[in-house]
């Protein structure tokens, strides 16, 4: 038999903005919440993106 799938896609949403990343992660690696300083192209910076549920 299988094993359940340890790689989910997760929706990173910017603290600043409306915009959103989707990515992959390992939920056995990381069992938390995910948060990544990436580049909002609305704001034209880079700003903290957070895991959404």
């Amino acid at each position: 038999m299988a094993k359940a799938a340890a790689r989910l896609q997760i929706k990173l949403k910017s603290s600043e903005s409306h915009f959103y990343y989707y990515t992959m992660k390992n939920k056995r690696n990381t069992p938390d919440r995910m948060e990544l300083r990436k580049y909002d192209p609305v704001l034209r910076r880079h700003v903290n993106f957070k895991e959404e549920k």
